[in-house]
């Protein structure tokens, strides 16, 4: 993408958010359609870092799961990959 393009989409993507914004905080209609979207948005964003939590516990379990296979292996003769992290 050139520059001319890039600024372009920029300015586009600025004046539509803008105006999104300004629908949203002031105009009456704007206000009544936050109000019934914020309980399903709150519900969302706890959702969300309700995932981050369980991939982040995920990982911690993988990279000590890898950890014990790894201490394990050489007593055992394997010769897997020479692989540090499950990741």
């Amino acid at each position: 993408m050139n520059e001319r393009a890039a600024i372009s989409l920029g300015a586009l993507a600025g004046a539509v958010i803008g105006g999104l914004a300004g629908y949203l905080f002031l105009t009456e209609s704007g206000r009544r359609l936050r109000a019934e979207w914020e309980p399903t948005l709150e519900e969302v964003f706890r959702n969300a870092a309700a995932l981050r939590n369980t991939v982040e516990r995920a990982s911690v379990a993988a990279t000590e799961g890898w950890g014990t296979v790894s201490e394990a292996a050489p007593s055992s003769g394997w010769s897997g990959s020479a692989q540090n992290a499950p990741f």
